[in-house]
Parts: structure tokens; C-alpha cells; sequence
């Protein structure tokens, strides 16, 4: 179980508590089991400092507790502080990952059986969708909702999350898509083979929490090997 460590202190001197905390990072390097921190000022008390450690397990927080340079810094820290830092010990019992939600939503959607559904809860408006292997970039919800029914139209689909990486408002997904060739694509009529294709791509969320940019990196090349597009071209 996640666990998480909350730590408030008082003082005037936050810059030297930044370069404390820059010390402890360089010192422990390879050693520390924290995976996610973030220092927090209070807005009605600058003096107020609140901080949040995210650890895997109860029991790393307790190995980077036991670390002796922790100890070190801590000793240092509470010189720094106005009083006494306190501790909050938190098991997570909830962890709403809402753009990581919302991004897995968009994949299972594009590949769902039966219409196509309006996507105007997963996407902006005015979305940006950028794609190599088109021209120019495909602009507004409509025309990119018509670009999916084109895909969907040539082929019965899944994708495979294989990673899911989300900083700040963007996530980056790395999957398989596997398909069968039912209907025209590119000129190339069906031809039912089983095909598969690897890629990547980013989501940009905007503050309402639907996609507002999307980048797609896929192996279309390779995808036209697969339908024998590229067999008179090898000849």
C-alpha cells in the first residue's frame, strides 16, 4: 500500500531549506525509496511549509527513515525551523489519477464496438490532433471524430496499454493496437489479414479536463507491410 509521509514546520528561511533538501537528494542518490515529494507554502502564513513524501510501501518510508544522512538533514532541518516539525504517517486508501482515468477512457472508446460516440466528454472543441503521416494537422472536433470513423471503418481494433506516464496536464502512452483489415484503407482494398502496430502517443488536457492536443507516433510503414501495400515497391 502507498504510503505518505506529511510533514508541516514553520520558518522564515526557505531558501536554505530548498538547498537542505538539494543536499539530501544529492547524498542519498541511489539509495532513497521516496518516489514523489512536493513542498507546499501556505498562502495566509509564508511561514508555514507543508510537505508531502510518497513512498511504495510503509516499509521503504521506514528504510529511507533509517538512512543516515537522513538523520543528518533532519538535525539541520530542525535548526532551521521556528518549532518543532510534526509528522503525519498516511496510508493511501484512494488515489484518483484523473488525467491517467480519462486518457485509458480515450483508447478504450476509439476501439469500442457499435457507433462511434460523440467524444465531446473526452475532447476539446477545438482539439489539435498532429500526425506524421498527415500534411497538416487535423483541426476541431468533427474533423478529427471523421478521421477516427476512418480508421474504425477499415479495421476491427484494440489497443494494449503497454505504459502510461502522466507530468503536469499531459500523459504519454505507449501501446500495441491489433487489428483485423475489414474495409478500405488507403486505397487498399480488405484483405482480413491480422495486423499489428506499435506507437506512442501524448495527450495535452486543458483546464476543463478534456484533451485539447494530441501527437501521435505509430509504425504506419510498417503497418502497410503487413497488407502487402509495399510488395511491388520491394520488387
Amino acid at each position: 500500500m502507498t504510503f505518505v509521509q506529511l510533514i508541516e514546520c514553520k520558518t522564515s528561511r526557505l531558501d536554505e531549506m530548498n538547498r537542505l533538501m538539494d543536499t539530501w537528494v544529492e547524498r542519498t542518490r541511489g539509495r532513497r525509496t521516496a518516489t514523489h515529494a512536493v513542498v507546499g507554502k501556505d498562502r495566509s502564513d509564508g511561514s508555514h511549509i507543508v510537505e508531502l513524501v510518497e513512498f511504495p510501501s510503509y516499509e521503504d518510508a521506514m528504510r529511507n527513515s533509517n538512512l543516515p544522512e537522513t538523520d543528518e538533514i533532519f538535525k539541520d532541518m530542525v535548526a532551521l525551523c521556528d518549532e518543532m516539525p510534526t509528522f503525519t504517517d498516511l496510508d493511501v486508501v484512494r488515489d484518483d489519477r484523473l488525467y491517467e482515468t480519462t486518457a485509458r477512457r480515450f483508447f478504450d472508446t476509439l476501439a469500442t464496438a457499435g457507433d462511434l460516440p460523440p467524444l465531446n466528454d473526452l475532447l476539446d472543441e477545438d482539439i489539435h490532433s498532429h500526425d506524421p503521416a498527415n500534411p497538416q494537422d487535423t483541426i476541431g472536433l468533427d474533423s478529427v471524430r471523421s478521421e477516427y470513423r476512418m480508421w474504425r471503418g477499415a479495421f476491427d481494433f484494440t489497443f494494449t496499454i503497454e505504459d502510461l506516464i502522466a507530468q503536469g496536464d499531459r500523459v504519454c502512452a505507449r501501446w500495441t493496437w491489433n487489428a483485423t483489415h475489414k474495409g478500405d484503407f488507403l486505397g487498399i482494398a480488405p484483405t482480413g489479414k491480422q495486423v499489428t502496430m506499435t506507437g506512442t502517443t501524448i495527450l495535452h488536457f486543458g483546464d476543463h479536463g478534456k484533451i485539447t492536443r494530441v501527437w501521435w507516433q505509430h509504425d504506419q510503414l510498417g503497418l502497410l507491410q503487413q497488407l502487402g501495400a509495399l510488395d511491388e515497391l520491394e520488387t
